[in-house]
């Protein structure tokens, strides 16, 4: 077994929190950092992969956020994938590690860098204070506003879509949801892609693909990033190490049902080598 095959076995075999362990032991027995070594010894994508594996996420998650703000441009669907899917929980936290890690403030690098309602989308899902459960009394009227902003005007109200889809909870907007297709004859989905267009409407889109069922959000991406010439290795890395102790088995019922294929075939069309291992190994089992 040549060096890489025996380092990815060993890694995909352990958690998270076990692989933070090993790195604390290499530290104590050889007097070096773990994740250093490998870089030196490892390269391209199977090197990306494998450093990703050995974040704790949330420090992973941050600095995803970091890179994605700093420099030169900004990698908007990076931070609409990030907030748009995880808990409310995790952002508190990931704003945490973010303050810890860089002595800035998340939503001032997010801000600084993106403008209008996309931006105020964003913030709103900084605050990381959706209402918990399902208000009955507010789900017609929410229904009701959406298609007021929307499909009912010339023109559209974003702040309505904002508010509405930045601060109800996923049960709650699956309810209104619902009211809206009886109300309008459309999905919500239909009238955000008619209604609004560039970031804002790719965030509300991954709000709302969220509500819905956040492993089927995620197995859209996946697909998106394999389909067609070339692969987003970026995404595939950023997914299959975040969301492998997470949903992956729902991902994975996911994708088997919204496309023709299994997730693991995908994979193993699309990419080679031990980085393909070990995208299998995170993958685990194929659902042909």
């Amino acid at each position: 077994m040549n060096k890489q095959a025996s380092i990815l076995q060993l890694l995909t075999a352990r958690s998270n929190a076990q692989r933070q362990q090993i790195k604390a032991a290499y530290k104590t027995l050889h007097g070096k950092d773990l994740v250093s070594d490998l870089k030196s010894e490892l390269t391209g994508k199977f090197e990306t992969l494998i450093v990703a594996l050995m974040e704790p996420p949330t420090l992973y998650d941050a600095k995803l956020l970091r890179n994605a703000t700093e420099g030169m441009g900004t990698s908007e669907h990076v931070l609409i994938e990030i907030l748009a899917s995880r808990t409310p929980s995790e952002i508190q936290n990931i704003i945490q590690t973010y303050k810890n890690e860089y002595g800035h403030n998340l939503e001032d690098d997010v801000t600084g860098d993106t403008t209008g309602h996309f931006k105020r989308m964003l913030v709103i899902l900084l605050q990381a204070s959706r209402q918990q459960g399902v208000q009955e009394g507010s789900i017609q009227s929410d229904a009701k506003a959406l298609f007021d902003a929307g499909e009912k005007k010339f023109g559209t109200d974003e702040e309505q879509f904002i508010t509405i889809l930045g601060n109800r909870s996923a049960e709650h907007l699956r309810r209104v949801f619902a009211e809206y297709m009886k109300m309008s004859g459309f999905q919500i989905e239909e009238s955000i892609n008619r209604e609004t267009s560039g970031n804002l409407k790719e965030v509300l889109l991954a709000v709302v693909k969220c509500a819905r069922s956040v492993p089927a959000y995620f197995a859209e991406c996946l697909y998106k990033s394999m389909k067609g010439a070339g692969t987003d290795d970026n995404t595939l890395i950023r997914i299959m190490v975040s969301r492998s102790e997470i949903d992956m088995l729902d991902i994975r019922a996911e994708f088997r049902r919204m496309f023709a294929t299994s997730l693991n075939k995908m994979i193993k069309g699309d990419s080679s080598g031990d980085y393909c291992k070990t995208l299998l190994l995170l993958c685990g089992g194929d659902d042909a």
